[in-house]
């Protein structure tokens, strides 16, 4: 055991030394930008000082260590509907309460709930909010206890019914899976459903135009998984000792799949500073405070999902249990089902999301819809100008159409 222990601690152990390491640098960098960038110092007249100036708050950024971001939508309270070990359920109170209840699914997949921002304010504007906003695993004490995929259907079984009646739910990516799970549980049972469900680029079934994503889950056996990637929580966080997929991996997993893109939108800010292209480089610097803000995942919960959904396939083959239980989606009746899809998603293939109409066979045609966002990639489903101009119409009419 000790040994197991040692051998899943070394890998997060030397990302935190190497932060640690870089530590004198950074304060070199900082120096530096400040003494060649600020225009009232004397130094920053020099002929080089603008690429000094630049050098040096590009390393600072690459070697940051982003937390999570504000959610930063003025004129909306930010209140704690509830709490449990790894989420909260987080309510957007406005002045005047909306007609129509939406809960937000975030991914529990590296990134925090604030990257669904774009999709929270495009929603304020004629809905009530509420969105799952998961707690990063490694401030969460192991005296909290283990977390499985079951545990995350459990999460949203218990805020559907919470926000029930009347209510509408958008799961966005990963969580499409859990939702369908949780919603077809409580159908079996009799309990209350959601009005309708919006499922956006996610791997209901990952045997559909497989990614690189699902590739390397096919190839990978589950026990490379548990000996490769999980690590230990060090003793630095309140989480220490849990089992955690780091968030670093995953971050470094994002950046691996479009390594060029990266490297050349930080070529594109450097050139931003030494023009003075401040608009430019503050639309670069929002973006990757957001992306580069990951969290811990736990590892059971993470494991269950390599294995139920990206190796057995469960869910689609018939045979996805939650805690010995069936999962049924021909169950669900009176929920209406709106999936969509990007056209260049290369996380969630064509497909995946829209399998879900085959496995609620039993909801009526009339009240079930497919849109496939032309041009857009992942993140383009639920963030950006074609998020709001393409894809937020569609969402927001269908849950119109259906909320009496």
């Amino acid at each position: 055991m000790r040994q197991f222990c040692y051998k899943h601690r070394v890998l997060y152990s030397l990302y935190e030394a190497q932060h640690m390491a870089l530590e004198p640098l950074r304060y070199v960098a900082e120096w530096s930008r400040g003494w060649f960038g600020h225009p009232f110092s004397p130094l920053a007249h020099w002929p080089i000082s603008r690429r000094l100036a630049a050098s040096s708050d590009l390393f600072l950024r690459v070697t940051e260590r982003y937390e999570k971001p504000q959610w930063s939508l003025p004129g909306v309270e930010i209140e704690m509907a509830d709490e449990k070990p790894l989420c909260r359920l987080v309510h957007f109170k406005q002045a005047t309460h909306k007609r129509r209840n939406v809960l937000v699914v975030a991914p529990l997949s590296g990134h925090h709930a604030t990257l669904l921002r774009d999709t929270v304010r495009s929603l304020l504007a004629e809905h009530e909010v509420w969105i799952t906003d998961w707690i990063n695993a490694r401030l969460v004490p192991l005296s909290a206890g283990p977390f499985h995929l079951a545990d995350y259907v459990d999460c949203v079984r218990d805020w559907i019914t919470r926000l029930s009646p009347r209510l509408h739910v958008i799961s966005v990516c990963q969580p499409t899976v859990p939702v369908l799970a949780a919603i077809s549980l409580m159908a079996a049972r009799g309990e209350a459903q959601p009005l309708s469900m919006v499922m956006m680029g996610g791997p209901i079934d990952a045997r559909r135009s497989p990614t690189a994503v699902n590739n390397l889950a096919r190839r990978k056996p589950y026990s490379w998984f548990e000996r490769n990637v999980i690590e230990r929580v060090p003793p630095k966080y309140p989480g220490y000792m849990r089992r955690v997929y780091p968030g670093f991996l995953q971050h470094l997993g994002f950046v691996a799949m479009n390594p060029d893109r990266h490297v050349n939108a930080h070529w594109e800010y450097f050139n931003h500073l030494m023009v003075g292209d401040g608009e430019s480089a503050e639309a670069h610097r929002r973006f990757y405070d957001e992306y580069n803000a990951v969290l811990d995942l736990p590892a059971e919960y993470y494991l269950d999902t390599v294995k139920t959904v990206f190796q057995e396939f469960a869910l689609p083959k018939g045979r996805m249990y939650v805690r010995d239980e069936l999962v049924r989606p021909y169950a669900v009746r009176g929920a209406a089902l709106l999936t969509i899809e990007g056209e260049l998603d290369d996380i969630s293939g064509n497909g995946q999301t829209e399998a879900a109409h085959a496995l609620c066979l039993n909801i009526p045609r009339a009240r079930r819809a497919h849109f496939v966002a032309p041009g857009v990639g992942h993140y383009g489903i639920f963030s950006g100008r074609r998020w709001r101009e393409v894809v937020f119409p569609r969402v927001r009419d269908f849950i119109a159409a259906y909320n009496s």
